[in-house]
């Protein structure tokens, strides 16, 4: 039967944010090692029930640095990145990975915030899928309602933070992988724009680079936080600082808005419900709120469907030298080798693709010229029930699924645009929805800054209420 879990209760973490916790450890009230110890219990008592930890250490990995914002604040490491002294298995069972060498380069940025990791959490295969469930091992839950996915690929992420393991967790994001488990599970998630953060290898070995890093967390300020953290380490100077964003902005936006998904896919009605009410919130706010055209056409959907595939293709290829010798591309998941089929039949078209895909970062620069933001749901349906999206069910089947399903977030990816997932409604059951606001290449500030906004005046859910 499918139950809500948390671990929230009378410990050192509490129900505490980051940036209460870091205060904290500040004053002297807790230590780092205090808070650290209390996550650990707390994922003991919920991850037999939640399935979100590939890797549990034994001993934290605590920063030197007490001067950093988010010094001694628990959280988890997404399993695609590395870790000195952890494997990175990118949710595959298609080889066995060894323990890395060193930190990856983003590691070392994220690391720079101050914070405590205390593991490494589950994705799909490759973060592939838009759920966090495998063929050959048991799928993770939301703690919502643990018969329902968490969303992917940062579905372990997600489902740490959304039931108080930690305050904040890693996720990256190459077609929404930050903003789907966000909207599945009721947390802020922020996907940058691409070249904030220090790409990983993954990224940077793409033909097209979607994948942008960041987080998960139950507050804006913890998010904001985190951002303002990271770029004390590094910030890339082709784009505007961040900063640290403390609070709403009192200027009054001009927001477009998209409701109707771009495949031609239905939007669920209770999703529809939300971004219809999102809207009349941000007219109440003030703010100027029109409908716009989609700054791209129907072919898009096709275009990064066929680019998808490719990856997925590439991976079965390169996984021998990319990966690790004993690397079998006969273990990758059906979904996988489904997809790398897929593109078989379609490679021929591949150049094309791949040029309109470039190109489509103008096209939606000059979508901007006289809006600050864009609303749109995150999902176009309500959060599945594990099974619905399985890499073990048919492959054709699930790929429809996923194309109607996933059909507001890759634009963000493929234009490199920042986006963010804010929890702004619940469906019949209970189960969260997710808002998506996007903006301007460079300006996460705005976002952040209407997510304060948003935050005041519609408290998000609280799992353990």
């Amino acid at each position: 039967m499918a139950v809500r879990v948390h671990a929230f209760t009378d410990d050192a973490l509490g129900e505490h944010d980051g940036v209460a916790i870091a205060e904290l450890i500040r004053r002297g009230e807790l230590s780092a090692a205090e808070v650290a110890k209390a996550a650990r219990e707390r994922a003991t008592r919920v991850n037999p029930e939640l399935n979100a930890l590939v890797v549990d250490m034994d001993t934290p990995l605590v920063s030197a640095d007490r001067d950093a914002l988010l010094y001694g604040v628990p959280t988890y490491v997404k399993d695609n990145t590395d870790v000195a002294g952890l494997p990175t298995q990118h949710g595959s069972a298609a080889w066995r990975a060894q323990a890395a060498k060193a930190h990856g380069p983003f590691t070392k940025q994220f690391l720079s915030t101050g914070m405590t990791v205390l593991g490494k959490t589950t994705l799909p295969e490759f973060g592939l899928n838009a759920t966090t469930e495998f063929a050959d091992a048991a799928p993770t839950h939301n703690p919502w309602s643990t018969g329902f996915s968490s969303g992917a690929s940062s579905g372990g992420s997600a489902a740490m933070v959304a039931a108080g393991v930690v305050p904040i967790a890693h996720g990256n994001d190459g077609g929404g992988s930050i903003r789907i488990p966000a909207a599945c599970c009721g947390l802020v998630g922020l996907k940058p724009t691409r070249g904030r953060h220090i790409d990983g290898p993954q990224a940077r070995s793409m033909p097209i680079n979607l994948v942008s890093e960041g987080v998960l967390t139950r507050t804006v300020r913890d998010s904001a936080t985190y951002f303002a953290a990271a770029e004390r380490f590094w910030r890339n100077p082709a784009l505007p600082p961040v900063g640290l964003v403390e609070g709403p902005a009192q200027r009054r936006l001009r927001i477009g808005v998209l409701t109707e998904p771009i495949t031609g896919a239905p939007l669920d009605p209770q999703v529809r419900a939300v971004h219809d009410d999102t809207v009349a919130l941000l007219e109440s706010l003030g703010h100027e709120v029109r409908p716009i055209a989609y700054p791209v056409d129907r072919g898009f959907a096709d275009d990064f469907a066929t680019y998808w595939a490719m990856l997925a293709y590439l991976l079965g290829r390169t996984g021998k030298f990319t990966l690790d010798r004993t690397f079998d591309p006969a273990r990758l998941d059906p979904f996988t080798r489904g997809l790398a089929d897929r593109f078989r039949g379609t490679a021929l078209r591949s150049p094309a693709v791949l040029y309109r895909l470039s190109r489509l970062r103008h096209a939606y620069a000059a979508s901007f010229r006289d809006i600050e933001l864009v609303v749109s749901p995150v999902l176009a349906s309500l959060t599945p029930p594990l099974g619905y999206l399985s890499p073990d069910q048919p492959f054709d089947e699930v790929f429809d699924r996923l194309l109607n399903y996933v059909t507001y977030t890759p634009l963000a990816n493929v234009t490199g645009a920042p986006a963010l997932s804010l929890p702004m409604g619940a469906s019949a059951d209970g189960l969260p929805i997710g808002m998506m606001f996007s903006a301007a290449h460079g300006d996460e500030r705005t976002l952040l800054e209407l997510a304060y906004t948003l935050e005041a005046a519609r408290p998000f859910r609280r799992i353990q209420q």
